[in-house]
Order: structure tokens, then C-alpha cells, then sequence
């Protein structure tokens, strides 16, 4: 069964846009893997606009599941996860202003960083995985790098399920899945996904190892509770 882990983001930001400590960033998370979640992920950015630096070092010694942390590898953030050793480490191109991921990494332009970096959180017993788009050629450049998964960037995905074009949105996905697999990459799967194109996706790709939602979730939340969200999830995710 493909793993759920829960992007906790959100539930920051709603409790930087007031101050104080509501929601309860630790209880959340504790929450979150009480009602099914199998991994929590932070994506702290140096504005710390939603989850701060200080969040991680407080969900690390709390957590019983799979702590992922995702951001673009400047060196603050490399020490940051260095001194916390999550199980695993999601490096994601992010731009210091951007609103949220929205590209995968040039695994061709940008290999040698990449190989540094997988190298030391390697060696540290963290597991690695780069943020791609479904490009064949960024995938197989990326099993040059010594990463240990791929995450694919489902943007484009979501917005052709969206408009009805479920097979024109799926095919590029199962096509970077199957180069993943042929060089021993796994998988992991990440951004918009949510409770209506979730199933068809995994369906099609139940190779995933794991899903980060974050967003979609927390806004389906509001209507239909925490619990009741992530329960949904985890049947969308249940192997055919």
C-alpha cells in the first residue's frame, strides 16, 4: 500500500497569521498519525512564513512515523535536517519567493550539486529523493546521481485530471515511473493531489512508495474533519 504522509504546512500558517500557538503545530502532527497518517512533512523555507526551523527540531524527538523534510538545499537547510536526520530528505527547487513548488529539478544541468548533496545526507542514513517533473531525461540523469527516489511533481497532472483528460494527464507519469524503476529509482508522488484524482493515479502507478498532501487536505478537512480526511485518503491509496 502506498504510504500517506501528511504535509503539515498549512496548519502553520494558519497559526502564524494570528501568533500564539493555535492550532498546536505538535499536536497536530501527533494527531495526524494517531487517526492513520504513516509520515509527517515539513517544508520550512528561510522566510519560516509557515513551518520555522524551530518546529522541526520540536516534531523530531515527538514523531513515531516517518518525519520527511522537503526545501531547496542552501546550507541552513542542510544543517537543519543534518542535525535532525529524518528518515528521509526531499530536495525541491524552490525559489526564495516562490508561493509554493511549482518546477522539478534540471537533474542534467544541475547533477554535480545534486550528487554532493545526496552524498552527505547519504552517509548520514538519510534517504534522499529529488522533486521531478514526468521528463524521461531528468529521470534518468537523476539515477546518476545517487539519489535514493524520485518524487514526482503532479501539478500538471491534477490540472488535466481536472479538465477531464484523465489518460492524456496520467501517461507521462507512468511513462517517468517505468524509466524510475528500470534504474532502480523508487517512488514517491507529491502536489495537488487530493481525494478526487488521488485513486485514479495510484491505480495506475501502485509502485508509489509514498504521497505528500498537504493543501487539499487541510481544505477538505474544514468540511469533513481531520480524521475523517485522512481515513479518506488511506482508501483512496488501498492497492488494486
Amino acid at each position: 500500500m502506498t504510504k500517506l504522509s501528511v504535509n503539515i504546512n498549512k496548519f502553520a500558517t494558519l497559526r502564524n497569521a494570528r501568533g500564539g500557538n493555535l492550532p498546536d503545530i505538535l499536536l497536530t502532527a501527533k494527531d495526524c498519525e494517531r487517526f492513520g497518517a504513516q509520515g509527517i512533512t515539513v517544508h520550512p523555507r528561510p522566510d519560516e512564513r509557515h513551518i520555522r526551523y524551530q518546529d522541526v527540531r520540536d516534531l523530531k524527538p515527538i514523531l513515531t512515523t516517518e518525519f520527511n523534510i522537503e526545501g531547496n538545499p542552501i546550507d541552513s537547510f542542510v544543517k537543519l535536517v543534518l542535525e535532525n536526520k529524518p528518515a528521509q530528505v526531499t530536495l525541491v527547487p524552490d525559489a526564495r519567493d516562490a508561493i509554493t513548488s511549482n518546477c522539478g529539478w534540471n537533474t542534467k544541468k544541475h547533477k554535480a550539486f545534486l550528487k554532493e548533496i545526496c552524498s552527505i545526507f547519504n552517509a548520514e542514513g538519510i534517504r534522499t529523493s529529488i522533486f521531478l517533473d514526468p521528463d524521461i531525461e531528468m529521470v534518468k540523469h537523476a539515477a546518476d546521481i545517487g539519489c535514493n527516489r524520485i518524487e514526482l511533481y503532479t501539478e500538471e497532472y491534477a490540472v488535466k485530471y481536472s479538465l477531464g483528460e484523465k489518460e492524456m494527464a496520467i501517461e507521462p507519469y507512468v511513462k517517468a515511473a517505468a524509466t524510475a524503476l528500470q534504474f532502480g529509482l523508487e517512488l514517491n508522488a507529491g502536489h495537488d493531489l487530493n481525494l478526487d484524482n488521488l485513486k485514479y493515479f495510484n491505480k495506475n502507478i501502485p509502485e508509489i512508495a509514498e504521497v505528500s498532501i498537504g493543501h487539499a487536505l487541510v481544505c477538505e478537512a474544514i468540511y469533513l474533519g481531520l480524521e475523517n480526511t485522512i481515513q479518506s485518503y488511506l482508501r483512496q491509496l488501498k492497492n488494486y
